[in-house]
């Protein structure tokens, strides 16, 4: 019995595992598509004014 118990314990730990990698990829797909999708239609982001930095040299 107590090696039943380990298995199933095992086999929940890896589902878990399973689902939080999957759940990574999808972050990371989504965030690649984001990019891509703002490189594209030039929604990039624009250079800030720099009024308030001191000129160098």
């Amino acid at each position: 019995m107590f090696q039943h118990e380990i298995h199933k314990f095992r086999q929940a730990e890896l589902i878990r595992q399973a689902e939080a990698e999957r759940l990574a990829r999808q972050v990371r797909r989504a965030r690649r598509a984001a990019r891509r999708a703002a490189k594209e239609s030039g929604g990039g982001r624009v250079s800030p004014d720099n009024s308030g930095y001191a000129r160098a040299a």
